[in-house]
């Protein structure tokens, strides 16, 4: 619960605010993330449409939601069919923009400092940062790859904890016991306790 509670400004403040060509720098583009979210986040204005809504067009066109949940799921991915990787692909995608929108509080504007970025493999980068948020620091690093020609999002590690070994904790177990099917339903059972609150 602090991880999904702690990751629900982190998340929010890590898409992409331009399309990211393969020659970019993938800090460039981070810091444009940070801001175009931070300013949907924290515009001051009224809306009766719920954060999650305005968010969703950024998020989606930039975290690399199929990888998510591929990567979320963990081994048993290769058992489910393509029409089941579609499916757990648009759920999973609906509960963590809704899961960590809906948890989002607005206080003060965070304070963001950005260390150089790591290669961890050829098209694949961790750009650690250090947040500053209600008086506190945390340690926050997003994993970005490259897509056709666009770095994207493929994890947010918040103090330690990835955001894909957190759901694969339970995603892994559930594969294992009742394959593809368990998942789905167990996606669906969760976007309806998120739709209840």
């Amino acid at each position: 619960m602090r991880f999904i509670r702690l990751s629900s400004l982190f998340v929010m403040a890590c898409a992409v605010s331009a399309v990211a060509k393969a020659e970019s720098d993938p800090q460039q583009v981070l810091h444009g993330a940070v801001d175009e979210v931070l300013a949907i986040a924290y515009d001051g204005k009224a809306s009766a449409q719920p954060l999650s809504e305005r968010v969703r067009p950024v998020l989606e066109k930039y975290f690399n939601f199929e990888s998510i949940t591929r990567r979320a799921v963990g081994p048993g991915w290769r058992q489910f069919k393509p029409e089941q990787q579609q499916r757990a692909t648009v759920l999973f995608t609906e509960l963590v923009i809704r899961t960590y929108a809906d948890r989002f509080e607005v206080g003060d504007r965070p304070g963001i400092t950005y260390a150089a970025p790591v290669q961890l493999a050829p098209g694949r980068r961790e750009l650690p940062t250090t947040i500053d948020y209600a008086g506190k620091k945390y340690a926050v690093a997003y994993r970005m790859e490259l897509v056709g020609g666009n770095w994207r999002i493929y994890d947010v590690i918040i103090e330690g904890v990835s955001m894909i070994a957190n759901y694969r904790a339970q995603f892994d177990a559930l594969s294992q016991q009742g394959g593809p099917d368990a998942v789905i339903h167990s996606l669906e059972q969760n976007l309806k306790q998120v739709a209840a609150k």
